[in-house]
């Protein structure tokens, strides 16, 4: 079942970010009122509603799961309306992809990744904003008798200064209705911004503070069902039978069905549902599972290193230039699995409407997937389903499916009880962390080499993983044996060597994986700034002013710019405290570019982490507040998924962990003083959810090399350091 089929490039857009692409999109125009208590509500585009209460309710087309999108999103309309904060709101768009596609992504996709919500929605809100104003403009210039050009508006009042007449937004709605959209809304110039560029409060806090907002789990239908499901625990293993005479026996279960790889069990609370399912009695075929220990398979892909695999990126002569290297300098990095952990599982609820279609709540992180899986699951058309997207606790990709198989499994278990019944489907904690889509368990090997005069002449990197897109609606971005999401970052880097070359070997196996927080970024990202520092070192150059000088590309001078900001930040060049040391790392991603110095210790074998440098170019930064927190998570993320996370497979290929208790996140009082500069730009705005994450790791490890005489090479770093 393929959720979606859209072109090659449209894939490649959404798992690169979208590279250099300008985005250019025309405004949906759907200008109309409809009555609200019998007055009118005014729809100048499909992204704006203005209400007779004078709210203006922005429809934000991505997920909201603590990124910022409905503040950021919202706050470009308010600008362009000079709306005043207090009335602007925010929620989801429906799942339409002709209205609300992802313009990074290309046409026919509706979804959020790759850090693009703010990226690919800068210029189409910014545009249904004017749009909307001068709708307003135009219908009191009308009903005053007055030219447009004489009307101001101000925190959301339409006002003519020559008659001293006045009116809000609401009192001229059902008017501007009625008014002719404006192809091309004239826009704002940055110096007229009036939020843009500041820190407005996040409009969604107050409803998440007090518990009003709805997430999947708040919501229950009549007559509901809550199902939980026994997956194997070993990769690729099938039912072979199940008993569910002990399920039957608990109070409250009402029926055991084989949903797909799982079995379910249908109960009328989710009590009764996880005991009923801890009663199965399941037998599972392992002929084709995964059995093998995550030690095994990283030897596997340790051993596919050894040897050239698909070019990625190649320049120069790299055999040539090895073998006239005066010095030579290897290292081999292996990455583990890793689970998202999301603070909230996946979770989701569906019943049958009226028309004989669905309704369907849940974290759709990917609406246009999900939409159609929904669909030929239950059988009907997609203009049959509903589906509401839901606020969710976090997802750092887990929500991002290319088979959308949490939606495969809800429909499917609604239809196994019948299509009538409403379902309320609930991954817990442990489901999570055991269930798959991981990072993929990733091996690097590099080679470097050196002149006489310490110049590095030669970069070799050889990457083995497994692909995540194989088998997947996004298979076609697999070119010539590349997987473009697994080389990101080390296809082609920052620094100018003369001849140099990656290739990479794709190993799959029937473990599932996943993008996670930054996708390739978070493993070449390491491994490419720990060399990079190594072979400085081993030149007897300075890890900040070696960086600087092989970044001779002006297609990179943004980048120097964060790595010369937070030098200054971190007064690079100082002597550390005592028995600490500074480490610095640099990353483009997502077309952001940021730069982090991490100053570190070591304390009971490990590293401990007390400050942190983070300089960041994301274009315009639409509200600074959100760019540091994102740089703040990311970093918090980032650093204890390097220090401690890692998934293990045992022997026999069933995961070790279970939940946060021996699969832990970083703690309150491990988290480091962390500062942020934002670099001041006029460029148009770039992601910032993934982009603070791949510089923490090498910066730590940088610093830890100095205290101790070794960079960790196998994650996580706790584990590498006390082995």
């Amino acid at each position: 079942m393929a959720p979606f089929d859209t072109p090659a490039t449209s894939r490649r857009a959404f798992l690169s970010g979208a590279g250099a692409l300008m985005i250019s999109v025309a405004l949906p125009i759907k200008a109309r009122a409809q009555s609200g208590g019998g007055e009118d509500i005014f729809e100048p585009n499909a992204f704006v509603r203005v209400s007779p209460d004078n709210t203006v309710t922005v429809m934000v087309k991505h997920i909201e799961f603590g990124q910022g999108p409905f503040t950021g999103l919202t706050t470009l309309v308010a600008d362009e309306m000079d709306a005043d904060w207090s009335q602007m709101r925010a929620e989801h768009a429906p799942s339409d992809a002709e209205l609300y596609g992802n313009a990074a992504f290309g046409p026919g996709i509706q979804g959020t990744g790759g850090s693009s919500a703010i990226f690919s929605s800068y210029e189409i809100m910014r545009k249904a904003g004017a749009a909307a104003k001068a709708m307003l403009v135009a219908a009191a210039a009308e009903r005053w008798g007055v030219p447009a050009g004489s009307i101001s508006v101000s925190k959301g009042m339409v006002s003519h200064a020559g008659s001293g007449r006045s009116a809000t937004f609401g009192e001229l709605a059902g008017a501007a209705a009625s008014q002719t959209p404006p192809e091309n809304p004239v826009l704002k110039t940055p110096d007229q911004f009036l939020y843009i560029g500041k820190s407005a409060p996040k409009i969604d806090t107050e409803a998440k503070a007090t518990g009003q907002a709805m997430f999947s789990l708040d919501v229950y239908r009549d007559g509901m069902l809550t199902v939980v499901a026994a997956h194997p625990e070993k990769f690729g293993a099938k039912p072979a039978s199940f008993d569910a005479a002990g399920a039957m026996e608990i109070n409250g279960v009402e029926d055991v069905k084989q949903v797909g790889d799982a079995i379910a069990v249908f109960a009328r609370n989710s009590y009764a549902a996880l005991k009923g399912r801890k009663a199965l009695d399941i037998s599972w075929d392992e002929s084709a599972a995964e059995t093998r220990s995550s030690d095994a398979i990283a030897q596997e892909r340790i051993d596919a290193a050894k040897n050239p695999g698909a070019t990625a990126g190649e320049n120069g002569a790299i055999d040539d230039a090895l073998a006239g290297a005066a010095t030579m300098h290897e290292a081999e990095y292996v990455f583990p699995y890793l689970a998202h952990a999301p603070m909230e599982p996946l979770d989701g609820v569906i019943e049958r409407s009226e028309d004989g279609g669905v309704e369907v709540w849940m974290g759709s992180q990917i609406q246009t997937g999900d939409h159609n899986a929904i669909a030929q699951v239950c059988g009907v058309d997609m203009s049959k389903v509903k589906l509401n997207t839901m606020l969710a606790g976090g997802s750092f990709g887990r929500r991002a499916q290319p088979t959308s198989h949490f939606a495969v499994e809800l429909a499917s278990a609604f239809m196994a009880a019948g299509g009538q019944t409403p379902v309320k489907l609930m991954w817990t904690r442990e489901d999570d962390i055991q269930g798959g889509y991981y990072r993929p368990l990733t091996v690097h090997r590099l080679r470097g080499g050196l002149d006489a005069d310490g110049n590095i002449i030669a970069w070799d990197q050889v990457i083995a993983a497994q692909s995540f897109l194989a088998g997947s609606p996004f298979e076609g971005m697999i070119q010539n044996g590349v997987d473009a999401s697994m080389v990101e970052g080390a296809a082609e880097i920052a620094y100018d060597i003369p001849n140099f070359k990656t290739s990479a070997h794709i190993i799959n196996n029937p473990v599932t994986t996943l993008w996670w927080r930054s996708v390739g970024h978070t493993h070449t990202g390491y491994a490419v700034e720990t060399f990079i520092d190594e072979l400085l070192e081993k030149a007897g150059k300075d890890a900040v002013e070696g960086r600087l000088a092989l970044m001779k590309d002006e297609k990179h001078a943004r980048l120097a710019g964060t790595l010369r900001k937070v030098a200054e930040m971190a007064g690079w060049g100082r002597a550390a405290p005592q028995g600490r040391a500074f480490g610095v790392a640099s990353v483009e991603s997502f077309r952001s570019y940021v730069s982090q110095i991490a100053e570190v210790s070591i304390e009971n074998g490990g590293p401990r982490v007390h400050h942190v440098w983070c300089a960041v170019d994301c274009g315009v930064a639409v509200n600074p507040d959100i760019v540091r927190a994102q740089m703040e998570g990311g970093i918090g993320y980032g650093l204890g998924a390097v220090l401690f996370n890692e998934l293990i497979l045992g022997e026999g290929g069933a995961v070790t962990q279970s939940n946060f208790h021996d699969y832990r996140s970083l703690r309150i009082n491990e988290m480091p003083e962390v500062d942020v500069a934002i670099i001041p730009s006029t460029q148009p705005p770039t992601g910032v959810g993934e982009p603070g994450t791949p510089p923490i790791g090498p910066a730590v490890a940088n610093a830890v090399r100095k205290l101790t005489g070794k960079t960790p090479r196998r994650l996580p770093m706790i584990k590498d350091m006390q082995a």
